[in-house]
């Protein structure tokens, strides 16, 4: 995989950051998404990649841009495999609060998981903590490996987990165990990324999101030296069909890193949308306006924050032909 792809995918993600962040506060989450999806498509037909979607906006006949299975790129250049959340938490964008990210993962052909689009129960954290941890051994277990790994007190540990009906057990064995939690209402990709920064507060993730997302945080934490763990939770009947389809039979198979993203290489990037811990959303003045992203490869250990200043009256579509 080229390294200039790095590069290339911020274009993307600020696209689809600037596009949805105008409808930040106005309570319209499928306008926000449709604006950062048609974004991202626009822009992705300038890479020089030929890419094909894993994970996306849904199957063919369900989404209009950036369903599985479609082709990306200008059609020249390396083969790789994409996962794209244009606008990874619509409901915060709508109702303007934190952590909304425009994300997007790519890997070498083959070795992304083709995760279909259920629950998943997953367990993140940083490089500190890589090794300690089992998606299924008691939550104190894993709160204990991480305060010692961490060298704190297990009072001072916080997990972050989404605020939903479903984790009332997973919160009250939390706050048995003396250590405090972040409830976030959406956005738990940005919630794995933070377990790699001392600066967000966050030491681990717990609980059941969505698999995509479990996939593009897995390739966030690849790059950062971290570590998730993942086990698909299927609703109904249908989505164990769904599954046995995909090539997955044992719906108790642990995921590890291996499994979400193979090989040694790897690009993740984001940009905030709206404000976070670790990013800024993005902010409009007049005819400018400003985005920050992350950008990261597993195979360097690069991680790189990058602040852009973009020109709304030369650019005004976003994209720019190379």
């Amino acid at each position: 995989m080229e390294r200039s792809l790095t590069m290339e995918i911020v274009r993307v993600t600020e696209a689809a950051a600037l596009s949805s962040a105008r409808w930040m506060g106005r309570g319209k989450k499928e306008e926000a998404d449709d604006a950062a999806t048609s974004a991202m498509r626009d822009v992705f037909d300038t890479i020089p990649m030929q890419g094909k979607v894993v994970i996306g906006e849904g199957e063919m006949d369900e989404a209009p841009m950036l369903y599985i299975g479609e082709e990306l790129g200008t059609g020249s250049g390396p083969l790789v495999d994409v996962a794209v959340d244009p606008l990874e938490g619509t409901n915060i964008v709508a109702n303007g609060t934190w952590n909304a990210l425009a994300v997007i993962a790519i890997a070498d052909q083959g070795k992304l998981l083709h995760a279909p689009d259920m629950y998943m129960k997953k367990i993140a954290v940083g490089p500190e903590a890589v090794g300690k941890i089992d998606i299924n051994a008691p939550t104190i277990d894993n709160l204990r490996a991480v305060a010692k790994a961490k060298n704190k007190n297990i009072e001072d540990v916080v997990a972050v987990v989404l605020n939903r009906p479903r984790h009332q057990q997973l919160i009250d064995e939390i706050r048995e165990s003396g250590a405090r939690i972040k409830l976030i209402p959406d956005g738990d990709v940005a919630a794995a990324i933070n377990t790699a920064f001392d600066d967000t507060g966050v030491d681990i993730l717990l609980g059941i999101g969505g698999a995509p997302e479990g996939v593009l945080g897995a390739v966030a934490l690849k790059c950062l030296g971290g570590e998730m763990q993942g086990q698909l939770v299927p609703s109904n009947e249908e989505e164990r069909i769904r599954c046995k389809k995909m090539g997955i039979t044992d719906i108790d198979q642990v995921f590890y890193m291996n499994d979400f993203c193979g090989g040694d290489d790897a690009i993740f990037a984001a940009t905030g949308v709206t404000d976070g811990e670790l990013l800024k959303g993005v902010q409009f003045k007049g005819t400018k306006a400003t985005t920050q992203t992350v950008v990261m490869r597993a195979k360097s250990g690069t991680v790189r924050f990058i602040d852009g200043e973009h020109s709304l009256r030369k650019k005004p579509n976003l994209v720019m032909e190379p």
